[in-house]
């Protein structure tokens, strides 16, 4: 087959709306002939960015299909998998950049097949959280069927650790708690993920994780057949080897959080956790899960309590296990503020040695109080840790209610005092809030409840006390750091009133 002409490219290229008649005006009239070489002129197009190279390799094989999907304009292929193909695409009349994720063709014409797969893309269009890649549309047409997602300007997590090598708990963690937003988030919609893996986590250029293709795992395995538990797709085997060693249910909210628990476990180790074989019968072998080398082992300087907590949602007894991603989200909170503070701290002295923290007298300087902020909203979180700090508290926060009481009692030095915000966390933080006042441990505690406006009525149904309040929002900084040091100095006066 001859190659092409300049001129028999740019006829083409006209012909499936990829260039308007003024670009090619414009093109011709840079070179002031038509007669020049193909390369030059190709050069120029790519040059000029009015075709992508992807493009133009399609052109000059004579390719007359795959540049549109409906609307948006294939500029380059990014991805392929057994089932679809991802491309990034711009919206012919807005320029907005998206991802399209078009279903192969050899799955196109089987309804119960392309049912499946538009029937998932409906249930992503239904999650909506900033650690989840967002699907705007959902396109059936003839033998074409496509999602249409954010596209995120960044590289997947597999991508990300091949390079670096190790991540450092820090970010390990901070990337980790992303993760497990997006799944409390799904987990909350009654959905779980069934296909978390590095390659399913995307980090965006500001080091934001992802989670891309939620209930897509499912489709695939009505792509291959039907799911049969001995003879798992390859999606999805990983997942059905876990949940055939320890006996539970194919939709087990744990077994994201188990393979949640490999991809911090992969981060902090540069190690995958589990080993990797391509024999199915190998794959679905328990001892792949039994004999994970511990992480103390590839990282011995590692923190023990972060160590702790990667055990546990990795643990092969699903009951030992984080029983939920909103368990596993909490510690990872709690991981990250340690790791934030720095090396930990020599034990503190017992509680009858130690002085109050409130400033002694005589113009000592005041030692640093801790705050236990229970928050859902991670600007939130940010402000308030951020304005804290700067007033010289050390920072404590959680998402998890039930985890910040849980801690409390277990430890009740952990903080001076308490603020939680009940905007986004609802009754649970009200709840949370009066359990305080019935148990002895954490009773004497002084706490901050904040409602909004529109929870007027449960302000009657705290129990509060001169160091348990309630404030409205909204609430600056200032008087939000003034309510507390009032707080603690009522409680350092019960105290000095309670001493014989």
């Amino acid at each position: 087959m001859a190659r092409p002409t300049a001129e028999m490219i740019a006829q083409r290229a006209f012909d499936l709306g990829l260039l308007s008649e003024r670009h090619l005006q414009e093109v011709w009239g840079s070179f002031g002939s038509r007669a020049v070489e193909l390369d030059d002129f190709l050069q120029t197009l790519v040059r000029r960015e009015l075709l992508t190279n992807y493009q133009v390799d399609r052109l000059v094989k004579g390719e007359r299909g795959g540049f549109f999907f409906g609307d948006y304009k294939v500029l380059y292929m990014v991805g392929t998998g057994t089932f679809a193909r991802v491309y990034r695409a711009a919206h012919k009349n807005t320029g907005q950049i998206v991802a399209v994720k078009a279903l192969r063709n050899r799955f196109s014409d089987s309804p119960s097949q392309y049912g499946l797969f538009l029937r998932e893309g409906e249930l992503g269009r239904s999650l909506r959280h900033g650690n989840i890649v967002p699907i705007y549309e959902v396109h059936s047409t003839g033998h074409v069927h496509f999602l249409v997602m954010e596209f995120i300007e960044g590289r997947n997590l597999r991508e990300f650790v091949k390079v670096r090598k190790l991540i450092e708990p820090a970010e390990a963690t901070r990337l980790m708690i992303d993760v497990c937003r997006g799944l409390d988030y799904a987990f909350q919609q009654a959905v779980t993920h069934r296909d978390l893996r590095m390659s399913n986590v995307l980090v965006s250029s500001r080091g934001q994780a992802k989670l891309v293709d939620f209930g897509l795992a499912s489709a695939d395995e009505a792509m291959n057949g039907t799911f049969e538990f001995d003879m798992p797709t390859t999606r999805t085997i990983d997942y059905a080897a876990l949940e055939r060693a320890t006996g539970v249910r194919k939709d087990d909210p744990r077994s994201d959080v188990y393979f949640a628990g490999c991809i911090y476990y992969h981060m902090l180790s540069g190690t995958p956790p589990l080993m990797e074989c391509k024999n199915r019968v190998q794959r679905l072998n328990k001892s792949r899960f039994a004999n994970i080398l511990p992480i103390q082992k590839i990282a011995p300087t590692m923190p023990h309590y972060l160590a702790s907590v990667l055990n546990k949602s990795m643990a092969l007894e699903p009951n030992r296990r984080y029983q939920s991603p909103g368990e596993y989200l909490a510690d990872l909170e709690m991981v990250a503020h340690r790791l934030a503070e720095g090396p930990e701290e020599p034990p503190a002295a017992p509680v009858e040695q130690r002085p109050h923290p409130i400033a002694a007298a005589g113009g000592e300087e005041e030692p640093r109080h801790a705050v236990m902020i229970v928050e859902a909203n991670a600007r939130m979180q940010d402000m308030l840790r951020d304005g804290l700090k700067k007033a010289g508290y050390r920072v404590l926060l959680t998402s998890s209610p039930e985890r910040a009481l849980e801690r409390l009692v277990e430890q009740p030095d952990v903080a001076d005092c308490l603020v939680i915000d009940a905007q986004d966390l609802g009754e649970s933080a009200l709840s949370a809030f009066n359990r305080l006042a019935d148990d002895g441990t954490t009773q004497a505690l002084p706490a901050v409840l904040l409602l909004e406006p529109e929870q007027q009525a449960w302000r009657r149904k705290a129990k509060t006390s001169k160091h348990r309040i309630v404030l409205f929002l909204p609430v600056t900084l200032r008087q939000l750091r003034d309510k507390l040091k009032e707080l603690l100095s009522v409680a350092a006066g019960a105290d000095a009133g309670s001493q014989p």
